[in-house]
């Protein structure tokens, strides 16, 4: 235990209240020369006063003890982190929110262009354009169930567990899926 760091902290707490040594002393009950020892570091203040100190400078006994307010250190130190934290979690948020977009955009051009093609080509079906059409549409549904996986957090759940056969079921469905609707629209042509 320092005394001179613990007489400076009181005297910087006692100056942040704007006292003088003489009120400080007529608020404790004690004389001027005994807050002056405290603050000089040749005395220190019985237990009770210090209790009674800690609770009017709004600051813990053991920061007064250790001579330094632990809080503000500790608060700015938390602050940093927090904003570190934050700054990562939108970095990660607009990663995310740009794949989003991107397969959206692709799964949103993918369907325009296979209702296009219905609605031009009609019920009259040539097998390309009916394998245009359904690539089309199952590259649609594809973009739209990656970007329901996406937006649940479902792919990064998968992607941050160990489990790389639940991945790579998921991966097998929705390349099932897919097939299935590229399947459809084949038979159906014929």
């Amino acid at each position: 235990m320092d005394q001179k760091r613990i007489g400076s902290f009181l005297k910087e707490l006692r100056k942040e209240k704007e006292l003088t040594q003489e009120q400080l002393a007529e608020r404790f009950n004690v004389s001027d020369r005994t807050v002056s020892r405290w603050e000089n570091g040749n005395n220190m203040p019985d237990l009770s006063i210090l209790v009674e100190l800690a609770d009017f400078y709004d600051v813990d006994v053991r920061e007064i003890i250790d001579g330094e307010r632990k809080s503000e250190v500790m608060n700015q130190e938390e602050k940093e982190k927090m904003l570190l934290v934050a700054e990562y979690a939108d970095e990660e948020k607009n990663v995310l929110l740009k794949r989003l977009r991107i397969i959206s955009i692709i799964g949103l051009c993918a369907m325009v262009v296979g209702f296009v093609m219905m609605v031009l080509v009609g019920y009259n079906l040539l097998p390309v354009t009916d394998y245009l059409m359904g690539s089309a549409f199952g590259v649609a549904a594809g973009a739209l169930i990656t970007s329901v996986f996406y937006s649940t957090g479902a792919l990064a759940k998968i992607r941050k567990s160990k489990n790389k056969i639940l991945a790579k079921i998921m991966l097998a469905v929705c390349t099932m899926i897919c097939i299935v609707l590229f399947v459809i629209f084949l038979v159906r042509s014929f």
